[in-house]
């Protein structure tokens, strides 16, 4: 037993030895430094779906490796397409967290708009993002908000920018922005008119639609300052006692009797105007 014991005197421990060179690996490959950034950007997210959160994280990295690793040939062909890939990942860096986050969503836009400056090469292009590219990413940020090419369209009129116009950083941080509260704001217009309908498959009484809208006119017009932000957050401060006061009187004054009737559509329509009337046109 001694001369075993005396053979193994300066022998490597076989499983010390495997763990250096597991993290020499892991290291070297970069991996813990991957991980450490998703796992940031998860807690950064709170995404209530950690592990589709991860996976859709390294799905972006994947892709972008292999599109930098494709840039060669065909230049239009492969201007657009790392132009997409950009994009893609840029909409995916602004839907990480909500704007209610303000430090994330800040930290979030600015990765976006680094990504969309860059051109084929990987250089950031001086000026700011083509105005054809930002006003594409609002229309995206507007349809991954769960709004319709309708109900954005005036919106998107009032942001938009020419074509060949560069955006500076701030402008395309209040368009975002704008898009993520409107979209929330319809939202929440949604529930209101839930809030008046009998049921679900029958239209609401135009008499509480326009008590309500009157209501949501009310709080909006006690906001202040240009941040869309406070509109959203007046019209969320009506409370289900404001909502009952203003439907009461309503039916107080159209009677028992059925009157007319408003649909969701019409509905939405006229809260968005409420909120559009008050957003700033660019140009």
């Amino acid at each position: 037993m001694a001369e075993k014991r005396r053979s193994g005197i300066g022998m490597p421990d076989s499983k010390s030895g495997k763990a250096e060179t597991d993290n020499e690996f892991l290291s070297q490959a970069g991996v813990s430094s991957l991980l450490r950034n998703a796992l940031l950007k998860l807690v950064e997210a709170r995404s209530e779906d950690p592990i589709g959160f991860l996976a859709e994280h390294f799905s972006n990295l994947a892709s972008e490796t292999e599109n930098g690793t494709a840039e060669r040939g065909d230049g239009q062909h492969q201007h657009t397409s790392h132009e997409q890939q950009r994009l893609t990942t840029a909409l995916w860096h602004l839907n990480l967290a909500h704007h209610s986050q303000r430090s994330a969503f800040n930290n979030n836009i600015r990765v976006a708009y680094d990504l969309l400056t860059q051109n084929s090469s990987g250089c950031h292009v001086l000026g700011g993002i083509p105005g054809r590219l930002y006003t594409e990413t609002l229309q995206c940020l507007c349809s991954d908000g769960g709004l319709s090419m309708s109900a954005a369209a005036p919106l998107l009129q009032r942001l938009r920018c020419h074509d060949y116009e560069a955006v500076p950083f701030e402008l395309f941080r209040q368009g975002a922005l704008t898009c993520a509260v409107f979209a929330d704001y319809v939202r929440k217009s949604r529930c209101l008119y839930a809030a008046v309908a009998s049921s679900p498959e029958q239209s609401a009484d135009r008499a509480l639609c326009c008590a309500v809208l009157a209501a949501l006119r009310g709080a909006l017009e006690t906001s202040h300052g240009p941040d869309s932000v406070r509109y959203l957050e007046a019209s969320a401060m009506i409370s289900p006692g404001e909502l009952a006061r203003a439907m009461a009187g309503a039916r107080a004054t159209a009677g028992q009797q059925a009157g007319p009737t408003m649909d969701a559509r019409e509905f939405e329509d006229e809260a968005a105007a409420l909120f559009l009337a008050r957003v700033r046109s660019v140009s």
